[in-house]
């Protein structure tokens, strides 16, 4: 009985550390299983280089077909768990059919790596960049070890960036403007805006600015939507009045936002919005929702 529960022991341990670990920023992963690690971070055309060590258990000797490493961008949609769909992939062969009998240590470098897309968790998908390295083998099975890093690439301010304005109105009972600043904004940005009543003939409860975020996966029949509220900001308590304005400040470093990701690699796209929501003394909902831009400047 104890030679069979040894039999499916791993063979070997295998470790996967980068060159600059220890200067490269780490940034929190939540990975599948719900547990957050701290990874290190990358942009796109950076060099990814290291060491991965191999050391058999009790000192036995490995007998395998090849040592490979392999850098991957996969796309994974959960309600087709267990499929990935990889957008990128680099093989570095690292040893020949042999055996290793000791600790050995094979260095690897990919070299200015192309990586179009920012490392995303959603609701329905998931976009990771992974090292995986495989000891082929015969008998037992390969052995794999998999080490994920993050991605995150960065824009510059936008040269033209238009302000938004928009009207909301019922015939003869309301007519609201509203402007924003822009219509681009960055992870740490402000949303600065106006409200003017123009006509006020219902009586309303209470206003309020959300941000919704849009995820969008697969395509025509098969294609999943969800949508989130990530903030919601009370505008107004009460009743306005004909001529009234109210200032609209909502600062967008507090909540988890991500870039928006346009018809990423034909899987996926994350859109925001903003939402203007007014609710009268009858609980009726008036709303009016316009598409906002979300990018990553160095700093944010």
């Amino acid at each position: 009985m104890n030679f069979l529960i040894g039999a499916f022991k791993p063979a070997c341990n295998i470790s996967i550390t980068f060159s600059d670990g220890k200067s490269r920023k780490q940034v929190p992963l939540k990975k599948e299983n719900g547990q957050t690690v701290m990874v290190p971070l990358f942009q796109s055309q950076e060099n990814i280089a290291g060491k991965i060590s191999i050391e058999p258990f009790q000192g036995k000797k490995i007998e395998h077909n090849g040592v490979k490493v392999e850098l991957l961008g996969q796309i994974e949609m959960y309600f087709d768990r267990g499929n990935f769909y990889d957008f990128t992939s680099l093989v570095r062969e690292l040893d020949v059919p042999g055996d290793i009998y000791e600790r050995k240590t094979y260095p690897f470098e990919f070299s200015t790596v192309e990586m179009p897309y920012e490392t995303y968790n959603g609701v329905n998908v998931r976009l990771r960049y992974v090292l995986k390295v495989t000891v082929s083998r015969n008998y037992g099975g390969s052995i794999v070890e998999y080490q994920d890093f993050m991605v995150r690439n960065y824009s510059p301010a936008p040269s033209i960036n238009n302000s938004i304005k928009m009207e909301v109105g019922i015939e003869d009972c309301l007519h609201i403007e509203f402007e924003y600043n822009k219509s681009k904004y960055h992870l740490k940005d402000v949303i600065i805006g106006k409200i003017y009543f123009l006509l006020v003939r219902i009586k309303i409860k209470n206003m309020d600015l959300e941000i919704r975020r849009r995820e969008s996966t697969g395509s025509g029949a098969n294609t999943h939507v969800e949508t989130e509220t990530l903030a919601k900001f009370e505008l107004m308590d009460g009743a306005p009045v004909r001529g009234e304005s109210i200032p609209i400040r909502l600062f967008l470093s507090p909540y988890e936002l991500t870039p928006t990701h346009r018809n990423i690699n034909n899987k996926f796209s994350v859109k925001y919005y903003l939402n203007l929501v007014l609710v009268d003394e009858e609980d009726r909902r008036y709303f009016k929702q316009q598409e906002i831009t979300i990018y990553r400047l160095q700093d944010s």
